[in-house]
């Protein structure tokens, strides 16, 4: 049976021997090397180091431990890509691929330079590092709780999934968050940064989040009490722009200022018209 590669992980090795390149450690029958550059010290007995291949494939040592491993996830930010994936940053002299296996189909949505993921470490079928982004049921096991105060709030956060019907997201503090399709006006890059507005605290923890204007959301809905009005007076009403504001408050329970945004809204829609005295619905032509 194939032994288990051992790039990846945090490793307390042996010293073996030193070299005008770096010390030389031995940890499970291999001998690793940890470059001078990273020998802050004389050498004990032990050292703590993280093991990965350098760029000629051999494996390395480095005292800088990484906050991702193939036993732990962490936040890594995306510094490139080529057609077989996008690079990431662990903290390594050497950037991680991310597969394209791993990333959507859809390769408008792979994450660009400045992006963040929340990722493992794993190997590919060659014992080679790679970085795996964030699957469903670790966030199911790891996500933070929201509480209901969060209602309203806004909130920022990296996508780390798309769905059938949406977006998911984590949180700045932890919090899985879902975008549905409907509350967005774009579809978010894997591990794009996004800002929204909470619509709904799930008895789960979860979020749900809007994208939309809240302003934009309110004008759709203040748009439609209107054009219930006119249908139920029969396609038309004796209420414009120029009514009083205590008229629009006692017809349509709104402000002047939101009938004004909601009838201008209308308009622009070629669904109602104005004539002096008189708002009517617009007759489509058959």
């Amino acid at each position: 049976m194939d032994q288990a590669p051992i790039s990846g992980q945090i490793v307390t090795a042996n010293f073996f021997k030193q070299t005008r390149k770096g010390i030389v450690l031995e940890y499970k029958g291999e001998h690793i090397l940890l470059p001078a550059e990273n020998v802050e010290e004389a050498p004990g007995r032990t050292a703590e180091v993280f093991i990965y291949e350098d760029k000629q494939g051999k494996l390395t040592a480095s005292t800088a431990l990484p906050e991702v491993t193939v036993s732990s996830y962490g936040w890594v930010y995306v510094v490139s890509g080529i057609d077989a994936g996008v690079f990431v940053d662990i903290g390594l002299p050497k950037d991680i691929l991310v597969s394209k296996d791993d990333l959507p189909e859809n390769r408008d949505l792979w994450p660009v330079r400045g992006d963040r993921l929340f990722a493992t470490l794993d190997h590919d079928r060659k014992g080679r590092l790679k970085a795996v982004p964030v699957q469903e049921t670790v966030i199911a096991e790891e996500k933070e709780p929201a509480d209901k105060s969060l209602y309203g709030e806004t909130v920022k956060g990296n996508v780390y999934s798309h769905k059938d019907a949406g977006t998911a997201l984590i949180t700045e503090d932890g919090i899985r968050g879902f975008i549905h399709e409907s509350e967005a006006d774009f579809l978010p890059r894997l591990g794009q940064l996004i800002e929204g507005r909470v619509i709904d605290v799930k008895e789960d923890g979860t979020i749900n989040v809007t994208l939309r204007d809240e302003r934009v959301v309110a004008q759709g809905k203040d748009a439609d009490k209107v054009l219930q009005v006119l249908e139920k007076r029969g396609g038309a009403m004796p209420f414009t722009d120029k009514s009083t504001p205590e008229e629009i408050q006692a017809a349509f329970g709104l402000s002047k200022a939101a009938f004004k945004r909601a009838l201008g809204k209308l308009m622009k829609e070629n669904i109602v018209s104005q004539e002096p005295g008189r708002t009517f619905i617009v007759e489509k032509e058959k």
